[in-house]
């Protein structure tokens, strides 16, 4: 590397492998919660990891905010939602009818405040709102960046050894700093 030059890689870069990592931010601690890190995030994948964060307290109320990925609102998520509020309503039939039919009506039905479990999707081209997105950031530049695996579970250990460090000693909610300040004078 020489100043003004962009960065390269060695000629023996070797890649092992990459690992899905989906993560709750709880926004009042700062802590990352029930994290999973996997090969894939399918819908499958996601839902599970949904099942998985609400069993830490199944009877509570949950509110998950999130971006608009697909997974995010996917047929499965619904089904699940439904069978864990205890609704017994026909959903439909995915890409035909009723609640199931495009994810627009998913948002809708998973969004409802009337759910135990519900989901706040953020506006498209917004990540910022979501606080997640942050800590994402904060795991690449201490973690990821110009770090070398050898292999994908070394990855995985090392994602989770730095998820438990981060709750034991740097978490804490983000303090937004942004003012308003006006874009036109």
């Amino acid at each position: 590397m020489q100043p003004g030059r962009v960065e390269r890689r060695e000629f023996e870069y070797e890649r092992h492998g990459t690992q899905c990592l989906i993560a709750n931010f709880e926004v009042a601690t700062g802590q990352i919660v029930a994290p999973t890190v996997g090969p894939t995030r399918t819908e499958e994948d996601f839902v599970a990891h949904i099942a998985q964060t609400v069993a830490a307290d199944p009877d509570a109320a949950w509110v998950f905010i999130l971006d608009n990925l697909n997974t995010h609102q996917s047929a499965s998520l619904v089904e699940w939602v439904a069978e864990q509020c205890g609704l017994d309503s026909d959903l439909g039939v995915k890409g035909k009818s009723g609640i199931l039919e495009s994810m627009p009506s998913r948002a809708t039905f998973l969004s409802d405040p009337r759910h135990r479990i519900r989901f706040v999707y953020t506006p498209k081209h917004s990540s910022w709102l979501n606080q997640v997105e942050i800590w994402f950031s904060l795991l690449v530049r201490r973690l990821l960046k110009r770090s070398s695996f050898a292999s994908v579970q070394a990855l995985r250990e090392r994602i989770l050894e730095f998820i438990a460090y981060y709750n034991r000693t740097m978490a804490k909610p983000f303090n937004w700093t942004f003012t308003g300040r006006t874009l036109a004078a």
